[in-house]
């Protein structure tokens, strides 16, 4: 636990394999005790200060509850309930907000604000989700799939619609611990390539493939896991109409998903619109795992924050 205290998970690129898989191994014994009724106040008398610039609930929720199951507490810091939401330079608040709490984690649109927070900041700083990456999110994706499967090395993913902060987050988590990986957006909404050259690396390190296509089915065909997320980000609001029709064709609905392995795992990670990005046969069948993906977000975190603070 030591080697990892301190740091910022801001991207799970910073972490390597091994520590990644000790993140993982360790939400899996606090699953495991909180459901055997055990206590286990690991940070008992720490703090968290949680910046909200989205609002959110699964991140929200889960972070204040993981803080108190650890002892700690968690404190809910708005945009609007700080000076920063009228002027105050991100590096400021950091260097303010670390003399008052052993941890922070933001929820924000620039990427730069959260990596601008860890610079300044003298406590650990954990993305609860920026445009570019949703780091939480992957691991809890992660965990998902090794309950279902016993394992991840060699199991095909396909993640199927916006090349978001999800698709990113989750193609470099993935490709670091030994999954097949295919990506699958309509022309124009690839992943950054910055993102797709680092989960290439990965790759290649852990002799796996991955794939970024325009074809859904291609992405879909022979694979254990199969994940899509909304059309329309948080801020993309204006943009739903126009790419409602584009991404219609991504749509995961049965016919998609009958081009997957047989059982294969349905994932996504919430709010979901029924009839958009999923059928509601889908995400209600007996293959979707979409809410204990939602439940292990709690235990993710409660892992993380251990580790970290």
């Amino acid at each position: 636990m030591e080697k990892m205290r301190g740091r910022d998970f801001l991207s799970v690129n910073d972490f390597n394999k091994e520590e990644l898989r000790e993140l993982l191994q360790e939400a899996v014994r606090l699953k495991r005790e909180l459901k055997e009724g055990k206590e286990h106040h690991l940070l008992r008398g720490r703090s968290l200060g949680m910046i909200f610039q989205k609002p959110s609930t699964r991140t929200r929720v889960s972070f204040e509850v993981a803080m108190w199951q650890l002892g700690g507490q968690a404190l809910f810091l708005s945009a609007q309930d700080l000076q920063i939401g009228r002027g105050e330079p991100v590096r400021d608040t950091a260097r303010t907000l670390s003399r008052y709490l052993d941890g922070l984690m933001i929820r924000t649109f620039a990427h730069g604000e959260a990596e601008e927070l860890a610079a300044f900041a003298s406590v650990p700083v954990i993305n609860g989700l920026t445009d570019l990456l949703h780091p939480c999110q992957a691991m809890a994706d992660l965990l998902t799939i090794m309950e279902h499967y016993g394992r991840l090395e060699g199991l095909q993913l396909a993640y199927v619609g916006d090349g978001n902060n999800v698709a990113q987050a989750l193609m470099l988590a993935a490709t670091k611990l030994g999954l097949h990986v295919a990506v699958a957006t309509p022309p124009g909404y690839e992943p950054r390539p910055e993102i797709v050259d680092a989960a290439r690396i990965n790759a290649v390190r852990e002799g796996v493939s991955l794939l970024v296509t325009n074809d859904p089915t291609l992405a879909v065909l022979g694979s254990q896991v199969v994940y899509t997320d909304v059309w329309a980000s948080m801020g993309q609001e204006a943009e739903s109409l126009a790419r409602a029709g584009v991404f219609q064709p991504y749509q995961l609905n049965s016919n998609l998903l009958a081009q997957a392995a047989s059982e294969a795992l349905v994932l996504h990670c919430l709010p979901a619109h029924r009839g958009e990005e999923i059928t509601e046969e889908v995400l209600e069948g007996p293959q979707s795992a979409v809410f204990e993906q939602a439940e292990n977000r709690l235990h993710v975190q409660k892992a993380i924050l251990a580790k970290l603070l």
